[in-house]
């Protein structure tokens, strides 16, 4: 097949980056011709599996669900543009993709500005629905709800990461046909348990290899200095919490922070966003903040981890993270809502039963009390019973979230072979 893949973002950070660069390389390494429009600037930084890339013309307007610096382009909400600034932008997009066609398949992320993008091109395509547009964007404004589902309703397809998602869909634009539950996935050859010594020293190597960034100006970079810091913190094998996104209120690190209080181990916090000073405030005693870090730190970071935790208070599309944590051998204890909880509920399955409740909590008044009896539960198990746990969590996340079942479930479901979709 030729397919369109259109990503009006970058291609490293943040979920739906990733979900796009992911798809292309799957996508490329099954014979598929594919061009990614996207606004990477180094896109060369990627495995994108052969697939070409395209960066369409906005004049530097990027229209966007959270607010964060991107360097030479203007940042603004989607919900604060004018309706001639949208226009505008659509139509740039889908000149783009105009302009290279014939496609069997143009696939767009995000419902606003996706589905407009895609519908403009004329030819056949299909939607992934990512959440952030849905939550941070349209629900509550009824313009750009009544422009998803106008422009929705042409779709071959629309994609989910999960049931969650679905429902939200529903309430924010209304009923919506042909819609399919495919959950974003893991780089099942990258995340995977690896011996102590090999992953630190991987780590260190890869964070001595990263780009300068005095006076951690640049805040998609990681933090100046970050190998030496990151030597000294891990040098010996002492219980570890691991927290990795964004570093926003609504992620709930604030609370991960009251619980380690009364919990016997050090943090390491992954991430950028508008929260992280506060939360440098308010972190306990032996924490390490690293900034943004790539995949590439991240597959050898996990497995140096005893647990990541999800805490987030606001509701999450799906649980990438904890599917990547589990996939590494580390073990994710996730807030029990929205996607994190469907997440959970597969990775549950893996374990015995008196681990299961180890792996997640209720977002309730207690939470704090819950997170730190859970995180001195799971330190204090037997060591043999522990590492038997993590295998099984690494197997099951392997055997479900891989990206090739997802790219493959993609391609079913947009070509209505929905008896070839991966199992809910």
């Amino acid at each position: 097949m030729r397919i369109l893949l259109w990503h009006g973002y970058l291609l490293g950070g943040t979920g739906s980056n990733v979900y796009t660069r992911s798809l292309a390389r799957e996508w490329s390494r099954a014979g598929h011709d594919v061009t990614v429009f996207a606004q990477e600037p180094h896109a060369e930084l990627y495995d994108l599996g052969g697939a070409t890339v395209v960066r369409p013309d906005t004049g530097g307007l990027l229209p966007v669900f959270v607010l964060d610096e991107y360097e030479g382009m203007e940042a603004r909400l989607v919900q604060d543009l004018t309706a001639d600034e949208l226009e505008r932008y659509v139509a740039a997009n889908a000149e783009a993709l105009r302009a290279h066609l014939p496609a069997d398949l143009v696939f767009a992320n995000h419902v606003v500005l996706g589905a407009p993008v895609a519908g403009a091109t004329g030819a056949v395509y299909a939607v992934k629905a990512h959440g952030s547009e849905l939550e941070y964007s349209m629900r509550g404004n009824a313009e750009l709800s009544a422009w998803g589902r106008d422009s929705l309703a042409g779709a071959a397809a629309v994609f989910v990461g999960s049931e969650h998602i679905r429902k939200v869909l529903d309430e924010v634009v209304g009923h919506v046909d042909r819609v399919h539950v495919v959950p974003p996935g893991v780089d099942v050859d990258a995340f995977v348990p690896l011996p102590r010594d090999e992953a630190l020293g991987d780590l260190l190597a890869e964070s001595r290899a990263d780009p300068p960034n005095i006076g951690n100006a640049n805040e998609r970079l990681p933090d100046e200095g970050n190998a030496d810091r990151l030597e000294a913190f891990l040098a010996d094998d002492e219980p570890t919490v691991l927290y990795f996104g964004k570093l926003l209120r609504n992620k709930g690190v604030h609370v991960l922070f009251e619980a380690l209080r009364d919990v016997d181990a050090r943090a390491v916090v992954v991430g950028f966003g508008d929260y992280r000073e506060e939360l440098e405030a308010l972190a306990p005693p032996r924490t390490l903040f690293t900034g943004a870090l790539e995949h590439r730190h991240l597959v050898n970071l996990l497995p140096l981890c005893d647990v990541a935790v999800v805490p987030s208070i606001f509701p999450e599309a799906f649980g990438m993270v904890a599917a990547e944590a589990a996939a590494s051998g580390c073990p994710p204890l996730v807030a029990r809502h929205s996607g994190l909880a469907e997440v959970s509920k597969i990775l549950a399955e893996a374990v015995d039963e008196d681990v299961r409740p180890l792996l997640s909590f209720e977002l309730a008044d207690d939470a704090v009390e819950q997170i730190a009896d859970r995180l001195v539960r799971w330190l204090q198990l037997d060591p043999d019973r522990r590492a038997a746990a993590s295998q099984a969590l690494s197997d099951i996340a392997r055997e479900r979230f891989s990206w090739e079942g997802v790219a493959g479930g993609v391609i079913a479901a947009a070509e209505g072979r929905l008896d070839a979709l991966p199992l809910p």
